[in-house]
């Protein structure tokens, strides 16, 4: 599930969720409303979800 790997990324980065959703889904209340229940659209999905890739390969390894 989507909000569980971000609830993970989170906890390992030490990130903001609101600055999460700035960079990943151009959305700083993403997160918010993925916890009241918002069910993102595919693409906006796999987008969240290559950022969390991506920023993992980069210096901010975890």
């Amino acid at each position: 599930m989507l909000l569980r790997q971000i609830e993970r990324f989170l906890r390992q980065t030490d990130m903001p969720w609101t600055k999460f959703g700035r960079l990943a889904a151009q959305d700083p209340r993403f997160v918010a409303d993925l916890r009241n229940g918002r069910i993102p659209r595919a693409r906006t999905a796999a987008r969240v979800e290559q950022f969390m890739r991506n920023y993992q390969e980069t210096d901010h390894a975890l």
